[in-house]
């Protein structure tokens, strides 16, 4: 059997069980949040529109689930999945406390740091500046703390854009879905087999979270969910090293993958600065939210956010094996369309 049949198997099978496993136990997760009363009530927050009390289970099921796969698979023996869990099981905490109690945003933001710097102590970073088509004089020590600092921004910012994007019933865990089978497909090309399992182990979870949360939802992701989904995406990001390709061609994969998510917080960033407004304090005024305005229309505006995550998607793959010329004009063009489609939502019309 050769080692590409296996790997598709292993994928298969991973994906399987790890949908099983968190059916069952996103069904025990809302009866446990039910029991400690973490429940999100209607009308708890100017911004929330649900009508019915529901359990903020989904940071419970999808990280005990990805765990008991990761253990049953035997996965936990590649390091980066390891410092996946160990850095994760930091923002898993936090987040379930913030759901629980209000963390003030700093303990948030703290706690995100913290994840970070275990993975950076773990030996999962950045390699940009460090590299050889990066790396031209000087102290060798500067490009790997610059590094350091590129990973703690990087994993704090998706942790967090997951958290905003997390806006709508099923988005947060339809997007994340979306771009983690994208990555099934990448590790498999690069040859990475664990991270391929380990890739298909979240997109099952995704797919059972789905399940719960697609409207009306069951269960809400909370901030335990949003940001741990996050955190384990920004990681894998990291993780992907793809095999052949120049890296000056490459470096922007996991930026257009995870596209959507991204131009959320930048939209709602400038927003809220533009206004004078706290950017922690959530409101109606993200990409769903506007597009719903636009369309009239919840199912299409989830659709259209769905359908262009498809999309840089496919324009990430396709700019992954070109010339650093043509890859990099692939990445521009795709920044102007993100630069156009934000003055065109934010314009000037009081969104908030």
């Amino acid at each position: 059997m050769s080692p590409q049949f296996s790997a598709i198997y292993f994928i298969f099978r991973g994906l399987l069980l790890s949908l099983i496993v968190i059916l069952g136990l996103a069904w025990v997760s809302m009866k446990v949040a039910q029991k400690m009363r973490l429940i999100d009530l209607p009308g708890s927050a100017p911004h929330k529109s649900h009508t019915r009390p529901t359990p903020l289970a989904g940071g419970i099921a999808l990280f005990f689930s990805l765990l008991i796969c990761e253990t049953l698979l035997r996965t936990l023996i590649e390091p980066t999945i390891r410092a996946t869990f160990l850095a994760g099981a930091v923002v898993f905490v936090f987040g379930l406390l913030d759901d629980y109690w209000t963390l003030p945003p700093l303990a948030k933001l703290l706690g995100q740091i913290l994840a970070a710097v275990i993975l950076i102590f773990s030996g999962v970073y950045v390699r940009i500046f460090e590299s050889p088509e990066f790396f031209f004089y000087g102290d060798t020590r500067l490009y790997l703390y610059l590094d350091w600092l590129l990973t703690i921004f990087w994993v704090v910012g998706i942790t967090n854009a997951f958290n905003f994007v997390d806006s709508m019933d099923g988005l947060a865990v339809g997007l994340g879905g979306m771009a983690v089978a994208f990555f099934v497909l990448l590790t498999l090309d690069s040859q990475q087999f664990l991270l391929s399992q380990h890739s298909a182990l979240i997109f099952g979870a995704c797919l059972g979270l789905y399940f719960y949360n697609s409207p009306p939802a069951l269960l809400f992701l909370g901030d335990s969910g949003s940001q741990t989904l996050g955190f384990i995406l920004s990681v894998l990001a990291i993780a992907y090293n793809p095999q052949g390709a120049y890296q000056s061609s490459s470096w922007f994969v996991p930026v257009i993958m995870l596209g959507v998510p991204i131009f959320d917080t930048l939209l709602i960033v400038i927003s809220r600065l533009r206004r004078r407004h706290p950017i922690y304090v959530a409101a109606q005024d993200h990409t769903y939210h506007r597009l719903l305005r636009l369309f009239r229309s919840p199912n299409r505006a989830v659709l259209a956010m769905q359908i262009s995550s498809l999309m840089l998607g496919c324009l990430a793959i396709l700019g992954l094996n070109q010339p650093p010329l043509i890859a990099n004009a692939i990445f521009l063009f795709v920044l102007m369309m993100g630069i156009a489609a934000l003055i065109f939502l934010e314009g000037d019309k009081d969104w908030v």
